[in-house]
């Protein structure tokens, strides 16, 4: 594919970008406690710079502590932020990349209530998102003047810093889209009751915003056009605030859909697809004139169709800049097949922030949030390593030991690399998965790595003796229970079904096992085989063992693909033509299928990790599903941690 319509300059304002790629604001969860920037969100920004993005954008930043509710996304309160941000735009600029700093008046109604000891602020007294029994508190007429006088400073700090333009944080149900939502915005003074009223708070944002800045810089206005929930804001409900908008002087539109009560949509998930939200595009087009950025899953490919389609003027792709910072200078230099793909598990990005309270990562790319710290550099003397196992694991290890300048040799018993990662990866939604294992392929292949496949590798090999350091990790194999008839022809594992289609029969399928394996294995049934799926779990729920973002993604599409899930159901005995199971009740039925799948669970492979383990413990590093039973990123996470130790 030719790549060239990402690579011409555009102009938004008076600022001229020099390709149409942008990197999304994405938070860091990085700050320290007095509002300014760590070093290491510094160097994660400058590596993407570095890496040919034609402008970045921040993640939101707010106005003071309070508003803030936690967040560690810096502050913009106080003249003691502004060397950081300084150095910060000062690097971005090294590589003539452009820099916004996006600003936010907080979350409203989405702020978690006991943050601060007391309720909310919103538009109106309504719930708070997290706990609808405790009321925001309405804002008064001081409040909003507080919040522009905040906007002024905040925006004088980011001319200062030398920033190339301020992006407005009106997006996800925020504050901002809290008084442009008539389902938020119960007020019945001049902030409530029509489109015109709706847009009033924003606009008061851009002139406060303008008494800092003139028309100095650029001002961006970050909006979903679509909340896709019922009595939400819709597509066609936005399209006159952002031709208010456009009057009052905002000089582009960052677009896309979703709130947090479609949680799903600000972090999409690989159940939803590439270009997810690119269907908001052409009637924004049509109503305005200024430039229009969009984000939503974009990959190299996407990115060239939504800009040569005229609707759009910049692709904005954010995880995929977490999992490759190069990939706007390699796709200009025609190496696409050096891109790696986000695999969209929010996994290590949003998830270390959400569930770990921790800075961000990324699953296929360890590196991110610590370019200094793990960089690889040559290594001061050249080893002959040994990997056994080429999964996810194994191939990391390879790859970043190869890297380093050691030579390296990977033996993989079966007949292609990827392990368990490539065998399940069968359903479209997970084909950024395949693609992975296809770059590791390129990478080992460029790296001159020495991979044997077919080939077992076990303790007596006098290779073992003869290396100097050793990667062994030998995967994982599905859970065989002791339940009566679970050897009969009619039962196949899950992943065995996986890696021959031909084992499932018939059309009526059942799935012991409701973990994201499961799951996954019934909706790749249900929607690309046409098949119909029981998922029989003794949890309370199905998929527990997900990433809560892309369950909802996940369960949405088992229930509008009709997959049934019977919860609090044990599996008693598979019969020739179904599975007897026990209710939460107490009583049993008999549900009949053609084809029974097993998807209990993995346990590692050990025996020939154990053999090696015991004869060479010095030099034996064990990864992957070996060292413990994960998911990709922790595999992933494990052979990067090996290949860069020794």
């Amino acid at each position: 594919m030719n790549y060239d319509a990402l690579f011409t300059p555009f102009k938004i304002g008076n600022m001229e970008v020099k390709n149409r790629i942008v990197m999304s604001p994405m938070g860091t969860n990085s700050a320290f406690i007095n509002g300014r920037k760590d070093e290491q969100e510094i160097d994660y920004f400058v590596e993407r710079a570095k890496g040919g993005a034609g402008m970045i954008i921040l993640g939101c930043q707010p106005l003071n502590e309070e508003i803030a509710q936690g967040s560690m996304e810096g502050t913009l309160d106080s003249f003691s932020v502004l060397p950081a941000l300084t150095s910060l735009v000062d690097s971005v600029h090294r590589y003539g990349t452009k820099v916004v700093c996006q600003i936010t008046c907080g979350t409203g109604r989405n702020a978690f209530p006991d943050t601060l000891g007391r309720p909310p602020m919103s538009a109106s007294a309504i719930p708070s998102a997290f706990d609808p029994n405790v009321p925001c508190r309405a804002m008064t007429k001081q409040d909003i003047q507080d919040v522009m006088d905040g906007f002024t400073f905040a925006a004088g700090l980011a001319k200062d810093a030398g920033f190339d333009a301020i992006e407005i944080h009106a997006h996800a149900g925020y504050l901002v889209d809290q008084f442009m939502s008539p389902v938020w915005n119960k007020r019945t003074d001049e902030y409530g009751g029509s489109p015109e009223n709706f847009a009033r708070f924003p606009r008061e944002i851009v002139q406060a915003i303008r008494k800092a800045v003139g028309n100095q810089l650029p001002i961006l206005f970050r909006i979903s056009l679509d909340h896709r929930f019922e009595g939400g804001r819709t597509l066609e409900d936005s399209i006159p605030l952002i031709q208010l908008l456009e009057e009052e002087g905002v000089d582009a539109f960052d677009i896309d859909a979703g709130c947090y009560e479609t949680l799903d949509y600000i972090f999409p998930p690989s159940y939803l697809g590439e270009s997810c939200m690119s269907y908001v595009n052409e009637a924004a087009r049509q109503a305005v004139n200024v430039p229009l950025l969009n984000a939503g899953t974009h990959n190299p490919e996407s990115a060239v169709e939504i800009i040569e389609s005229g609707n759009i003027d910049f692709a904005m792709i954010g995880r995929g800049l977490i999992a490759d910072p190069d990939l706007p200078n390699k796709l200009l230099a025609g190496h696409r097949e050096d891109v790696r793909p986000c695999i969209r598990c929010n996994e290590n990005c949003i998830g270390r922030i959400w569930n770990n309270h921790t800075k961000l990562s990324c699953s296929v790319n360890i590196q991110a949030m610590e370019e200094r710290r793990f960089k690889l550099e040559q290594a001061n003397e050249v080893k002959n390593i040994v990997v056994i196992g080429g999964g996810a694991s194994g191939m990391e290890a390879a790859r970043v030991a190869a890297t380093r300048g050691h030579k390296v040799t990977l033996y993989e018993a079966s007949h292609r690399l990827g392990g368990i990662m490539r065998d399940v990866a069968t359903a479209k939604f997970k084909n950024n998965i395949q693609l992975l294992s296809d770059w590791y392929e390129t990478q080992l292949t460029k790296l001159g790595v020495d991979v044997q496949l077919n080939t077992f590798v076990s303790s007596d090999d006098a290779i073992l003796a003869e290396c100097d350091q050793i990667f062994v990790g030998c995967g994982a194999e599905p859970i065989v229970p002791n339940i009566p008839g679970i050897d009969l022809p009619i039962v196949e594992t899950m992943v065995a079904a996986h890696r021959d289609e031909s084992l499932i029969k018939g059309d009526n399928i059942i799935v012991c096992g409701g973990g994201s394996t499961g799951c996954d294995g019934a909706l790749e049934m249900a929607n690309e085989m046409g098949k119909n799926v029981t998922i029989i779990e003794m949890k309370d729920e199905v998929a527990q063992d997900a990433m809560f973002i892309n369950r909802i993604s996940l369960l949405n599409a088992l229930n509008a693909n009709n997959v049934t899930m019977l919860t609090k159901t044990v599996v008693q005995s598979i019969e020739e033509d179904g599975v007897i199971v026990e209710k939460a009740d107490g009583s049993t039925e008999k549900i009949y299928a053609d084809t029974v799948l097993n998807a209990f669970g993995m346990r590692p492979l050990l025996n020939t990790v154990n053999g090696i383990k015991e004869k060479y413990h010095t030099k034996t590093r064990v990864v992957g599903d070996s060292q413990k039973i994960g998911k990709i990123g922790d595999a992933i996470r494990a052979g990067f941690y090996a290949g860069s130790a020794v």
